[in-house]
């Protein structure tokens, strides 16, 4: 093992004592149950414009958590230092907090028979000392490259680089003492291009779990550039109803609203409209979302979620067919079910697709919208109702004519999901959502 590998399992054996001696001062203090928590990041945060430095981070933060059980009477406190003083004041602090708070039948640690006592190695850390010397040099190159580009190209919002590493431990009182150490690199460019009285801004990014498979930076300062120049003479279109493509890199929103919508905390409190759709269709037919948390290196990936509940492949949406709802340990209780393991968010959504790319994706369109950029918050997932403003470009005969800018796109959510007529191929792996391209039958546009 590399020096960094060695000291980066020091330090989780180091936090896993912390985490243990909170949990024996809680148990001392008679706490019926506790849990403990601790994440860490270290790293470095580079951005550039116009080649010059704008700010060099050096990032190093993180804090312990601790929840004491009182019965169902429930108290947390954290602190960042470790030092055995301060941890016994947050141990003191959270059950001094508990005798004040009101029972609640549905609180406490998860259950044993949920949790993960021997996490799996997904192959998420991957560090690499990066000079900042370096990082200012591929940020250059990349505004470099973009400016190259097209002289259209007439000015930078920065280049920014960022390569960080972490380690997240958790333990509770059912003796579950699990930790792991992750890694993130991403490099991003956005440029600012003029023709006539119009000027655009786009950009393009590039995240891994490994630095060596980042883009070229070059490539990334090219890749704004293009996208930039593309949305040049961006124009509104008429009032009508048409087919519209979302994007592969904005088609993952779409399927955040569903996790939204599906979470447990949103069905107790009935504020959903998937509220009692399990074993129904709710997407269309063909339609499949599978959950694959222990994929290596992956972005999403976790062997265990925030209260160290085990996570496994999961089918979510099983031809249009709604699976399962996304709990974590109180939203099970309230529900009468299990934890699925989602305290703290989703595990790898592979989106299922066809075999057609963005390009057959708009010959299947005809006519329509093909949206790249998504502005405005009109997501209501209590009825459903769905209105954002959107630019992108125009198609006809299956091609593209010109970009399209100042519209709003409108509809229904369970309306989108159930016309959803085509996934494409272009599969876009920067996220924890991994959807190509989606084609919706028909939407309301709002343009000129």
């Amino acid at each position: 093992m590399q020096a960094t590998e060695q000291n980066v399992w020091q330090e989780i054996a180091e936090v896993k004592e912390a985490v243990s001696a909170v949990l024996a001062r809680a148990k001392a203090l008679g706490a019926t149950s506790a849990e403990a928590s601790m994440s860490r990041t270290r790293g470095l945060s580079v951005e550039t414009r116009h080649g010059e430095v704008e700010t060099v981070e050096f990032n190093q933060d993180g804090g312990l958590g601790i929840s004491l059980y009182f019965g169902q009477r429930k108290g947390s406190a954290s602190t960042a230092d470790l030092s055995p003083q301060a941890l016994e004041r947050a141990v003191a602090a959270a059950a001094d907090i508990a005798r004040y708070t009101s029972e609640d039948p549905h609180a406490g640690v998860a259950e044993a028979a949920w949790l993960e006592f021997s996490p799996p190695d997904l192959d998420l850390f991957y560090p690499d000392s990066i000079s900042t010397e370096l990082a200012i040099s591929l940020c250059a190159g990349a505004e470099e490259a973009a400016f190259a580009t097209d002289k259209r190209i007439t000015n930078s919002e920065g280049a920014s680089f960022s390569s960080h590493q972490g380690l997240k431990v958790y333990g509770n009182s059912h003796g579950q003492l699990v930790g792991y150490p992750s890694s993130r690199h991403s490099f991003s460019c956005v440029m600012i291009g003029e023709q006539d009285d119009d000027m655009q801004r786009d950009y393009s990014f590039t995240v891994a779990r490994q630095y060596s498979k980042l883009l070229d930076p070059k490539q990334i300062g090219r890749e704004a550039a293009l996208e930039t120049i593309a949305r040049l003479g961006a124009r509104q279109v008429p009032t009508q109803k048409v087919p519209v493509i979302f994007r592969a890199d904005i088609a993952s929103s779409l399927f955040g609203h569903l996790v939204s919508a599906i979470s447990g905390g949103s069905i107790y409190r009935k504020s959903s409209f998937l509220l009692d759709k399990v074993g129904q269709q709710v997407m269309a037919a063909g339609v499949t979302i599978a959950e694959q948390p222990h994929l290596k290196q992956a972005l999403a990936s976790s062997p265990f979620d925030a209260e160290g509940v085990k996570t496994h492949d999961l089918a979510v949406i099983d031809n249009g067919v709604l699976n399962t709802y996304l709990t974590t340990s109180y939203s099970a209780r309230k529900l009468g079910m299990a934890s699925t393991g989602h305290a703290g968010g989703i595990h790898n959504w592979l989106v299922s697709h066809g075999n057609d790319d963005l390009a057959a994706l708009c010959r299947q369109m005809g006519k329509g919208l093909l949206v790249t950029e998504l502005m405005g918050q009109g997501v209501n997932t209590v009825t459903g109702d769905y209105s954002r403003g959107a630019s992108g470009f125009w198609v006809e005969h299956g091609e593209i004519q010109f970009p399209v800018a100042e519209v709003t796109i409108a509809g229904n959510l369970a309306d989108m999901f159930m016309n959803i007529a085509a996934v494409g191929n272009d599969v876009d792996r920067r996220g924890g959502v991994l959807t190509g391209s989606v084609l919706i039958s028909q939407m309301q546009l709002a343009g000129a």
